[in-house]
């Protein structure tokens, strides 16, 4: 295990920041608790991922360089409330900038000591979580890119088991894409509506009364399946699930 650090620094993402907020306050909260001390650079922005997936490399890079530079005036672990932008910065960094001299070795730095924020808690900080004795029952949705980028499986769902134990629902296809992919819910709109008809399905028939992701692109494109159809399942970033009902 990762020595445990006093303090990390965190990288909100662009959908927390500007959609939900929440979530990043609730994910600042759990790792307080946890004894870290947060700080959250300013001058960071996007990480580049949707002009990634959209084919323009340049660009990406330079995204990629500038968040370099903010998270590089120290050597704290980074801690990221979503698979997905933790998996560009992880995977998709050291590749990305692999020819440029000056950023290539900083971006394998920077990789190196990047987490997911459930990948943190339970592999670095090993955290025993208080059960909650009561509450909604909840159903875990596995995010692609935390999932296939960076191997998320048991860490999220080790987390729910311990503030919920049996209140957590089996979803059936747990580990099938919601539809979202950034792009291509825009790009391919029928396919990916599609795939969000049946996850949603799937949601409803675990009866559990929430859905937990650790992305909120996921969250999104979820919760706003179930608004459409009047259910009364609400979607929930796992960070507000483990900070307590103040945050449901």
């Amino acid at each position: 295990m990762t020595p445990r650090p006093a303090r990390v620094q965190f990288f909100a993402t662009c959908l927390v920041d500007q959609f939900f907020p929440a979530a990043g306050h609730a994910a600042v909260e759990v790792l307080e608790r946890c004894g870290i001390e947060v700080h959250v650079p300013p001058d960071q922005t996007c990480c580049g991922q949707p002009a990634f997936n959209a084919g323009f490399a340049e660009d990406a890079a330079a995204m990629a360089r500038a968040t370099i530079d903010a998270l590089s005036r120290s050597t704290e672990p980074v801690v990221v409330p979503s698979g997905s932008c933790a998996d560009m910065i992880i995977n998709h960094y050291p590749e990305l900038l692999a020819g440029d001299a000056a950023y290539g070795p900083k971006a394998k730095a920077l990789a190196a000591r990047t987490y997911e924020l459930s990948q943190f808690l339970v592999d670095v900080l090993g955290v025993d979580l208080p059960a909650a004795t009561a509450g909604p029952s909840l159903a875990y949705h596995a995010s692609c890119h935390g999932l296939r980028g960076l191997g998320l499986r048991e860490q999220p769902r080790r987390l729910l088991r311990a503030v919920a134990g049996d209140r957590v629902a089996d979803l059936p296809d747990a580990e099938t894409c919601c539809g979202f992919g950034g792009l291509f819910a825009i790009k391919m709109g029928p396919v990916s509506s599609a795939m969000l008809e049946s996850k949603l399905d799937a949601i409803e028939r675990s009866g559990a009364d929430v859905v937990v992701a650790t992305d909120v692109s996921c969250l999104m494109h979820i919760g706003g399946g179930l608004h459409r159809r009047g259910s009364r399942v609400r979607a929930r970033h796992i960070a507000e699930v483990l900070a307590g009902p103040n945050h449901d």
